[in-house]
């Protein structure tokens, strides 16, 4: 019994002493591959990329900015920070100096968007993006704002963002319902709101019931006069709206042209 008992307890310390020693390998070669990423600013690109290629990571240039402490080619900061531990196979992102500032910022304001990026582009500087605006009264496709502005100091990037005026849309209103009054009024109204008058035709009147009264029977033969048809009726300033197109409720521009049925 006891004999059994040892050899329980000899087996368990060995399981014990196996799973510590996995653990403690399984560390050592999670912390095997971790590397410290090197101080890169200042160094030339491709001294960079051979210092992190010999740890096993990776570099990327992801920006360039003007400086006037780094040297034009050379790296000025970079992400993540020096010392910082990663895994191999890590992509470490730097910004590239461009040196100085040597370049005049062009005003391009008033310009069109076509020639102010042409004017931008032959500076050797980018559009970094444009917005667009609707501004009442200052034709559409031209630059209203810049940044950085004219002869900037301090600049940073390479690079201009442009606001361009575009055409304003055309309010839009929702159609009221014109019947039951006068087309007169509702012309009038239709023209201090900046609409146009449409096709305006005099709907059919209603049709009569047919009489169930029989018909009287005689024999005397009658001839019945020929009358000439009536002209059709034309619409008059007091003529009464029964129906209009676009119907009310419905979202209409300035500008759209309103038809009416009227008796």
């Amino acid at each position: 019994m006891k004999s059994a008992i040892r050899l329980a307890l000899m087996g368990l310390i060995l399981v014990i002493v196996a799973m510590v020693a996995a653990l403690t390998a399984m560390r050592f070669a999670i912390h095997g591959q971790e590397v410290a990423v090197p101080p890169l600013v200042g160094v030339a690109p491709a001294e960079a990329e051979r210092a992190v290629a010999g740890l096993g990571l990776q570099i990327s240039i992801e920006r360039q900015y003007y400086s006037p402490q780094i040297p034009e080619g050379r790296i000025m900061s970079q992400l993540p920070l020096p010392g910082t531990k990663v895994r191999r196979g890590w992509q470490v992102r730097v910004a590239q100096s461009l040196g100085p500032t040597r370049v005049a910022i062009p005003d391009v304001t008033g310009q069109s968007e076509h020639a102010a990026e042409l004017n931008i582009r032959r500076r050797g500087l980018d559009v970094a993006s444009m917005a667009v605006v609707e501004s009442p009264g200052i034709p559409a496709d031209q630059v209203l704002a810049q940044s950085p502005s004219a002869n900037a100091t301090q600049v940073l990037a390479p690079k201009i963002s442009l606001l361009v005026t575009v055409t304003a849309a055309p309010p839009a209103f929702v159609m009221p319902s014109f019947v039951g009054q006068p087309l007169g009024t509702v012309s009038r109204t239709l023209q201090d709101e900046g609409f146009r008058l449409g096709n305006v035709s005099v709907a059919p009147p209603p049709i009569a019931l047919a009489d169930d009264t029989p018909p009287a029977t005689t024999t005397t033969a009658t001839t019945t006069p020929t009358v000439a048809s009536a002209p059709p009726a034309q619409p008059t300033p007091a003529s009464i709206i029964v129906s209009q197109a676009p119907a009310a409720g419905q979202k209409v521009l300035a500008g759209t042209a309103v038809s009416f049925d009227v008796r």
